[in-house]
Order: C-alpha cells, then sequence, then structure tokens
C-alpha cells in the first residue's frame, strides 16, 4: 500500500477532513508514484486559521531570528539536493540538468530572503503642519495564500512563500496536484527541519478538480491580504477577477510566448546556444522558454542549418538518464495539445524541419521554419518542445514580430552590437529582457515579473512592494490650532 502523505497545518501532518487521498502520477512511467492528502475548502480555513494564529508573534520575531532559520533552510535543502533532483524526475518529468537547476537555485531563494529581513524599513517625511511629525512605516500584511505550478515546483513554490515570511507574514501554499511532492510536501519538511514556528508555514495539497475550493477559500477569507499565483493567463484571468470583488490585492507571473531575437550580425554559436537551450531546457515546459525564435532573413539559413541539427541530436526519453535533455510531458492534455498545435501550423503552410513524432508522453524536439504572424502558432503560447522559427526583414521588422503578442513576460536579444540591443531591449514589451541570452534566466535577487496578459506584480527585492502595507502615522508634538 503506498504511503498517503499528509499535509502540513499548525506544525502538524494532517489528512484531509474528508479522508480523501489521490494517486500522483510518474509521467513518464504511468505508474503511481506517490498517493497525497486531498483537501478541500475546510482544509484551506484551518489552514488559514493556523496562519492567522502564527502572524502576530511570527510579526514580532526580530529579523536576525527569521534570518537565521532561513539560512538553515538553505543548508537543509543543499543536503537533500540529491534526494529532490529524483523526486523531481519521478513526480515531474524532470531531467537531470532541470532537476539540479532547481536544487542549485532553491537555497538561494532562501538566502535572499534571509538577506532581506533587515530591509522593511519606512522614513521620515516632511510635515507641513508647524509641530507635527510625519512617519511611513512598512508592515507586515498577515497571511499570505501561496498558489504555485508544476513546472517548476521547488523554484516556484519557493519563490510563492519565502519574501512574504521574510517580511513578517505567514503563509499558506497550495502546490499543483501535478507535483505537490516536491513542490509542496517537502518544502514543509525543509520548513519543519529548519525550526519555523507552527502555523508560519502551511499545506494544503489537492487532488484533480479541488483546486478551485482552495482557491476559492483564499479569496473570500478576509485574513487571507494578499495571494500570490503563478500560472496560466486564463486561471489567472479568473482568480483576478474574483479578487476584484473581495478588492483582495495579487501578484502574478502568468504565460508567455517569449521572443529570441537573432539579428544579422549575431554570434552564430551563441545564436545556437541560446536558442537551443531557451526553447528546449525541460521539454518546453517553462514559461520564460524562447517560444519564438525571430531571426533576420540573411541568417536564417545558417541558423537553421546549425539549430535543426543540434536539436534532432538531444537525447530523448528518461528523465533519470543525465543523458537526457528531452524528458515527459506532464500529462496527456499537454501532449494532444501540442499535436495539435503543430499539425495546425504545418496545415497553415509551416515547414517541419524535425520531429513531430512522439514516444509515450516524450514528444522530440520539433522545428518548424516558414511560420508567420498570421499563423495561430505564433499567437499561442506552447508547452512543449516545439521550436517555430520565423523570418524577420530587418531588426525593426524583428522588434515588431516580438511585440505582436498578447503575452509580455521575458525576451531574449543576440547580436554583436550593445547599443543596438540596449535600445531594443528599451522598446521590447516584456517584463524581463535578457541581451545575448536566452529568454530562459532567473536570478533570486531579480525583480522578475511579467507585462500585458503575462501577469502583473514583482518578486525578488521589489516583493516587498507586494506584501507589506505602506503605513502614515503623524505624531503633533505642539497642540494644533483646529479651524472650528
Amino acid at each position: 500500500m503506498t504511503k498517503v502523505h499528509q499535509m502540513y497545518i499548525g506544525g502538524k501532518w494532517v489528512d484531509a477532513l474528508s479522508g480523501k487521498a489521490y494517486d500522483d502520477l510518474n509521467p513518464y512511467t504511468g505508474e503511481v508514484y506517490t498517493r497525497l492528502a486531498s483537501g478541500g475548502k475546510q482544509d484551506a480555513k484551518r489552514a488559514i486559521d493556523a496562519a492567522a494564529a502564527a502572524f502576530p508573534t511570527w510579526a514580532g520575531v526580530p529579523p536576525s531570528e527569521k534570518r537565521a532559520l532561513f539560512l538553515k533552510a538553505a543548508d537543509v535543502m543543499e543536503r537533500r539536493a540529491e534526494e529532490i533532483t529524483l523526486a523531481l524526475a519521478e513526480e515531474a518529468g524532470a531531467t537531470v540538468n532541470w532537476g539540479r537547476f532547481q536544487t542549485g537555485l532553491g537555497p538561494g531563494f532562501l538566502r535572499e530572503a534571509a538577506s532581506q529581513v533587515h530591509r522593511v524599513s519606512g522614513q521620515i517625511i516632511p510635515a507641513d503642519l508647524p509641530g507635527a511629525f510625519n512617519m511611513v512605516l512598512r508592515q507586515p500584511v498577515g497571511v499570505v495564500g501561496a498558489i504555485s505550478p508544476w513546472n517548476a515546483p521547488v523554484v516556484l513554490s519557493l519563490r510563492a512563500v519565502v519574501f512574504p515570511l521574510a517580511y513578517g507574514n505567514t503563509v499558506v501554499l497550495k502546490p499543483s496536484a501535478e507535483s505537490a511532492f516536491v513542490g509542496g510536501v517537502l518544502m514543509a519538511e525543509i520548513f519543519e527541519e529548519a525550526g519555523f514556528p507552527r502555523g508560519v508555514f502551511n499545506l494544503v495539497t489537492n487532488g484533480p478538480g479541488r483546486s478551485g475550493e482552495v482557491g476559492d477559500q483564499f479569496i473570500e477569507d478576509s485574513r487571507v491580504r494578499r495571494i500570490t499565483f503563478t500560472g496560466s493567463t486564463e486561471v489567472g484571468k479568473q482568480l483576478a477577477e474574483k479578487a476584484g470583488r473581495h478588492l483582495k490585492k495579487m501578484t502574478m507571473e502568468l504565460g508567455g510566448n517569449d521572443p529570441l531575437i537573432i539579428l544579422e550580425d549575431a554570434d552564430m554559436e551563441i545564436a545556437v546556444d541560446a536558442a537551443v537551450f531557451g526553447r528546449f531546457m525541460h521539454q518546453g515546459q517553462i514559461c520564460m522558454n524562447s517560444k519564438r525564435i525571430i531571426v533576420e532573413e540573411p541568417i536564417i539559413a545558417e541558423f537553421l542549418k546549425r539549430f535543426v541539427v543540434r536539436a534532432a541530436a538531444l537525447k530523448v526519453g528518461d528523465p533519470k538518464d543525465p543523458e537526457t535533455v528531452i524528458g515527459p510531458l506532464i500529462n496527456k492534455t499537454q501532449l494532444d495539445k501540442l499535436i495539435g498545435q503543430v499539425n495546425g501550423a504545418i496545415a497553415d503552410g509551416a515547414k517541419l524541419l524535425c520531429g513531430g513524432k512522439y514516444d509515450g508522453l516524450c514528444y522530440h524536439p520539433t522545428v518548424l521554419s516558414g511560420v508567420t504572424k498570421e499563423m495561430r502558432l505564433f499567437q499561442e503560447e506552447t508547452f512543449g518542445p516545439l521550436a517555430p522559427v520565423i523570418a524577420a526583414k530587418d531588426a525593426e521588422d524583428a522588434l515588431q514580430l516580438a511585440n505582436n503578442s498578447k503575452y509580455g513576460l521575458s525576451s531574449g536579444i543576440i547580436t554583436r552590437d550593445f547599443q543596438k540591443g540596449l535600445e531594443m531591449a528599451e522598446r521590447i514589451e516584456s517584463g524581463v529582457c535578457h541581451i545575448n541570452d536566452s529568454s530562459l534566466h532567473d536570478e533570486a535577487h531579480a525583480p522578475l515579473g511579467g507585462m500585458k496578459e503575462s501577469g502583473w506584480g514583482r518578486n525578488g527585492f521589489e516583493s516587498m512592494e507586494e506584501f507589506t502595507e505602506l503605513r502614515w502615522v503623524s505624531l503633533q508634538k505642539t497642540k494644533r490650532h483646529y479651524p472650528i
């Protein structure tokens, strides 16, 4: 009998109130990887109860004590890195490289949070009234509801919780049902081992079809003062609409159709390396993957020649094999959607240069040339190892093609002309732009976030704006004269 992993609420490991559990599948083998508690609305409520009860005490814990806890959690995570990497492969289909990327960056988020505990500060501002003294205070908001996705469960679960915690808030984490063990249970174990007080970090897991119950409780419960969500634009819009009815503030990192622009003067080796990494890391299932590769016409033939050779040679298969680059997609729904996108683009006139086939949930790296802005594929986000290559007449046309999207998360520009790269970076409509790099890059302290339908709010050192309240407090040192 497979063990049922419990939720973590108020410093205790507990079953769902309903007693329900669900099977969590290995996407490569199709076998049951583990079983997890399937919580719902009432489980979310008791987690919020625990977080709300813990908030006053946690808000008053000295920053140096908070810092010590984050640093210890980082050490715990590093010690368990190989175990977490294996869990990422078996639960989420992450290749060894993608797993190690997350276990390498994860401790960085914990240490960045440790560095921010002393940054929560206010200021003194001028007063127009005689004898008055004006202060601006920054205080934690209370309980934060965090909803994390399946594609980078370690990094994105940590990012959702560590910054709110650093500023004195308490949190309830709801990870994706597809990766709730590595993105939830293991995170709770790390916080518990590090010694975080009871109720400061809480975990609610839910089975398929029950995510809405937990999200609705986050929105409807007045004690949850902020919600942070990473996921699809469609779900983000639904949550934002509901939250708006309660005037509840959200931060959201949503979908992306991230362009990689390769200019005529680009170093071809850098361009191909950036395109292969940016498009195919984690099977193309990352919001910041380079999903549209836009190449100036004079060099597109040479680029395609090299790019297709590299793409076709990428090893496909078992994500636990260190040589594997392309593991499985997360589920059959994603596979079916990708098949439809590839077939639709070919029907619209795109040319298949490699790939276009699959084994189980492993879709082979696929390159399409001749993709134009009129095609449906150009406007859709793809979540798989599919690289549409688009020809641009010149640099200005490349920029216009890049901005021809409802999304605006990340982007990359490959050029030897740094001034031109900076000028284009200023005009490209994305929250993040990397010059001479792929669109896929993250650092714990950086203010990552999107524009347009890729969301709002920023992470890293700008998280303080999202998870604290700014308050004006005045002190009248002398008797004030009132007009009435």
